[in-house]
């Protein structure tokens, strides 16, 4: 089930925990306590299964107009089981609902058929970034999504 956990709430706590372990440690890195703290302003979402988290993002609002989807991550023994959808669905009707037309991130190379499928654009060329192959990537939300 997916919900916005509060920023320092259980939930969102575990969410970095997970964050850590599926994007940042197989990179060697780690968070830094003001990046943390920096995301007091950001919409944590969450999918758990019972009080556990197995799913996380994060929305940052660029301006009236943009939400910055970033930090996508799944359990490694949850994935391909529709929890990065339902997280992208429900992120798209957070949009819709809060005023926000346009949702843009930066996919890793191995996540773009992923965006793909879900109708987001890629938008320029491949870039580096933590030191992997990333893409810029968007879409803009409709009544009929």
């Amino acid at each position: 089930m997916v919900s916005i956990a509060p920023f320092g709430s259980a939930l969102q706590i575990q969410s970095i925990g997970l964050r850590y372990e599926v994007l940042r440690k197989p990179l060697g890195l780690v968070f830094e306590k003001d990046d943390l703290l920096n995301e007091g302003n950001e919409i944590h979402l969450v999918y758990s299964q019972g009080a556990l988290v197995v799913g996380c993002m994060l929305l940052k609002p660029i301006d009236s107009n943009i939400l910055k989807m970033r930090q996508v991550a799944v359990d490694e023994h949850h994935q391909q089981k529709g929890i990065g959808k339902a997280l992208a669905q429900y992120a798209e009707n957070y949009a819709l609902e809060n005023g926000y037309p346009k949702i843009e991130l930066h996919a890793r190379e191995t996540a773009v058929p992923f965006y793909l499928s879900m109708n987001y654009t890629i938008e320029g060329e491949r870039f580096e970034e933590v030191g992997i192959p990333h893409f810029r990537m968007w879409k803009i939300i409709y009544l009929d999504t």
